[in-house]
């Protein structure tokens, strides 16, 4: 029994361009890049 067997992943490179795009994430959104510590090692302009 594998109760995760489809995870989801994080386009990152398409995260990137949109937000350098200035694309603002939703509340929803946003709180799922920061558990996956999307924002740990990156500074947007």
């Amino acid at each position: 029994y594998d109760p995760i067997k489809n995870q989801t992943y994080l386009n990152v490179p398409a995260i990137l361009y949109f937000l350098e795009k200035g694309a603002q994430p939703t509340g929803t959104v946003y709180d799922i890049l920061k558990k996956a510590e999307f924002f740990k090692e990156r500074t947007l302009s």
